[in-house]
C-alpha cells in the first residue's frame, strides 16, 4: 500500500512539473507573426474605432531615450507613451509596455515640451484644449508619478472622458514566456489576479497591474473613481488600463489627474518599501502563502550570506532538518514494514484468490504490531506544497537573474557546463551537469533503499529504481539551475541517511 500511494504521489508530482513547466497559458502564438513583427523597424500603434483595430506606425526618430541611474525609458513622443524599460541593473532586462500610460484618443499628437534629469513633459494643444502630460522619476526607487493637466482654452464647458491605458499584454512577445504573464485588479472588496482571455471591467478600483516573469507596471490613482478594463484587442493582445468618469471642465479651467507607478523587478523589498499593498502583485498561485514564506527566509538568508547559491543550499538543509522528525518516523516505518514482508507474502499465498480478504489480514497484521502504512508516504506529502511553492519562487525570482555558483553562470538558468556541436535527443546541445549528478544521486539512493527489501515486490523495485531516476532528470535537466541544486542538496542529504541507517544494520 505504501508503495502505491508512494508512486501515486510521485507520478502525480512530475505530472503537475511537465504541466507547469511545458504547458503555456492558453493563447494562441503564431510563431511566423513575431518574428515578422520582430522584423519591423516601426513603432505600432494600436487605435479601436467601434471595436476594429486601427495600426498607425511611428518611424525610428519619434523614439525618444530617457535615461535614469537605474534604466532607461524608450518613449514614443508622438503618444507620450513609454514603449518599454530597460533595466541595467538585470543584465539590461527590457520590459515591454508597447503603449504604456497612452491617453486613448487617436486625435492626439503631443510633442515634448522639455525635460530635466528626473522629469519628462509632453503637450498636446488645439484650439480648445491643452494636454499636459509629466512624467516625475524617483533616483532612490522604481516609482514614477505621473501628472495630466487638462485646460480648458474655449469659451465653453468641456465634456472629457479619456481612459489611460496602462499598457499592452502581449503574448507574442516571448511564446515561450506567455504563462508567466498576468493582470492583477485590487478593488475596494478583493485582489484579482487573472490570465486575461476576453473583455473585463472591475468598479472601485484601487490599483492595476501586469508582469512577466520578472518585471511588473503597477499603477493607483490618486482619486477613487477609476474602474479598471482589460480590452481584447485580438487573440495575443490585451489593453489594460483605467476608466475615470466623464469630467467637466469650466471655461478657462484646468483639472489635473495624479497616478503612482511603479514600473520595475518583482523584489518583494523594493515593491514593499514604496507600497507594502503592492507586494500582492507577486502572487504564486494555490502555495502562495507557503511561496511567500519562503520568498522572506530566501531574503533573510541572502543579507546573512549574500550569495545566492549559498542561500539555495542553505534552505535545502533547513527544510531537511525541519522535517528530519518525519524522516525517521518513515525511515523507521519502513524497517516495521520490511520486518514483516515474510508474514505478508504468506499472506499474499495463502489468500492470492481473495483479494478483499487479503487486504483484511494485511490491515490486521498492521494493527497488531501497531503500524501505520501512510506514515511512511508523510514526509513526501509534506514536501509537494513546499516544492511547487519553491518552483515558483525560484522560476519568477529575479534575483536569481545572472547570480552565478561554482561553474553555474545563471541559477534563473540551466546550468549549462558547456555545448554541444551537435543536437542530442533530450538533452539538445547542452550538458547540464546537476540534473545528471541528481539523477545519479537519486539511482543509488533508490539501489541502497531496494537492497533491504525482499519478497515478490522485489521486481517492482528494480523497475522504480531505473524509472524514477531517469524521469526526474529528464524533468529537471532543462529546468533553473536554482531549483536542480534544491533537489540535488535534499537527495544528497536524503542519502547520506540511508547509508548512515544501512551501515548500522
Amino acid at each position: 500500500m505504501e508503495k502505491r500511494l508512494t508512486l501515486a504521489i510521485t507520478l502525480s508530482l512530475l505530472v503537475l512539473l511537465i504541466w507547469s513547466t511545458l504547458i503555456p497559458k492558453p493563447q494562441h502564438i503564431d510563431n511566423k507573426e513575431v518574428t515578422q513583427q520582430t522584423l519591423t523597424p516601426a513603432v505600432i500603434r494600436s487605435e479601436r474605432v467601434d471595436n476594429q483595430v486601427i495600426h498607425k506606425e511611428f518611424s525610428a526618430s519619434s523614439l525618444l531615450k530617457f535615461s535614469q541611474e537605474q534604466y532607461e525609458i524608450t518613449f514614443i513622443e508622438p503618444q507620450a507613451t513609454i514603449k518599454e524599460a530597460t533595466f541595467k541593473s538585470y543584465q539590461n532586462y527590457k520590459f515591454p509596455l508597447h503603449i504604456g500610460f497612452v491617453l486613448d484618443d487617436k486625435d492626439l499628437v503631443f510633442q515634448k515640451e522639455n525635460s530635466a534629469p528626473e522629469s519628462v513633459s509632453f503637450v498636446y494643444k488645439d484650439k480648445n484644449k491643452q494636454i499636459t502630460k509629466h512624467f516625475i522619476f524617483s533616483n532612490s526607487n522604481y516609482t514614477i508619478q505621473l501628472k495630466i493637466t487638462i485646460q480648458n482654452l474655449s469659451n465653453t464647458p468641456l465634456q472629457l472622458k479619456l481612459p489611460l491605458i496602462l499598457g499592452k499584454l502581449n503574448f507574442q512577445d516571448e511564446p515561450g514566456q506567455a504563462r508567466f504573464k498576468d493582470v492583477i485588479i485590487a478593488t475596494k472588496e478583493k485582489v484579482t489576479h487573472l490570465a486575461p482571455h476576453n473583455n473585463s471591467t472591475f468598479a472601485d478600483v484601487r490599483f492595476l497591474g501586469f508582469r512577466d516573469r520578472y518585471f511588473c507596471a503597477i499603477i493607483e490613482p490618486t482619486t477613487n473613481n477609476y474602474t479598471a478594463f482589460i480590452n481584447k484587442v485580438n487573440t495575443q493582445e490585451f489593453d489594460i488600463g483605467l476608466n475615470a468618469k466623464e469630467m467637466t471642465i469650466l471655461s478657462n479651467q484646468q483639472f489635473e489627474q495624479k497616478f503612482n507607478i511603479y514600473l520595475g523587478p518583482q523584489e518583494l523589498r523594493q515593491i514593499a518599501n514604496v507600497n507594502p499593498e503592492w507586494t500582492a502583485i507577486m502572487y504564486y498561485g494555490t502555495f502562495d502563502f507557503i511561496a511567500h514564506l519562503l520568498l522572506q527566509l530566501l531574503d533573510i538568508l541572502y543579507h546573512l550570506v549574500h550569495n545566492w547559491g549559498l542561500v539555495i543550499v542553505i534552505l535545502s538543509i533547513t527544510i531537511y532538518f525541519l522535517l528530519y522528525p518525519l524522516t525517521l518516523k518513515q525511515m523507521r516505518s519502513m524497517k516495521q514494514m520490511q520486518i514483516l514482508q515474510p508474514q505478508i507474502e504468506e499472506l499474499r499465498k495463502t489468500y492470492k484468490d481473495n483479494p478483499q480478504k487479503l487486504n483484511k489480514e494485511i490491515m490486521e497484521l498492521y494493527r497488531q504490531y501497531k503500524i501505520n502504512p501512510l506514515s511512511g508516504c508523510l514526509p513526501l506529502i509534506l514536501q509537494i506544497p513546499v516544492f511547487f511553492a519553491l518552483y515558483q519562487v525560484l522560476m519568477r525570482s529575479v534575483d536569481l537573474k545572472g547570480a552565478n555558483f561554482w561553474w553555474i553562470k545563471d541559477l534563473s538558468e540551466p546550468d549549462r557546463l558547456f555545448h554541444l556541436p551537435g543536437s542530442l535527443p533530450i538533452l539538445g546541445n547542452e550538458i547540464n551537469i546537476l540534473p545528471i549528478l541528481m539523477t545519479i544521486g537519486m539511482f543509488i539512493q533508490q539501489k541502497f533503499s531496494m537492497s533491504a527489501t525482499s519478497g515478490g515486490s522485489a521486481e517492482q523495485q528494480k523497475l522504480m529504481m531505473i524509472i524514477f531516476p531517469f524521469m526526474f532528470g529528464f524533468i529537471f535537466y532543462h529546468m533553473p539551475a536554482g531549483l536542480v541544486l534544491y533537489w540535488f542538496i535534499n537527495s544528497v542529504l536524503t542519502l547520506a541517511y540511508q547509508l548512515r541507517t544501512n551501515r548500522k544494520k
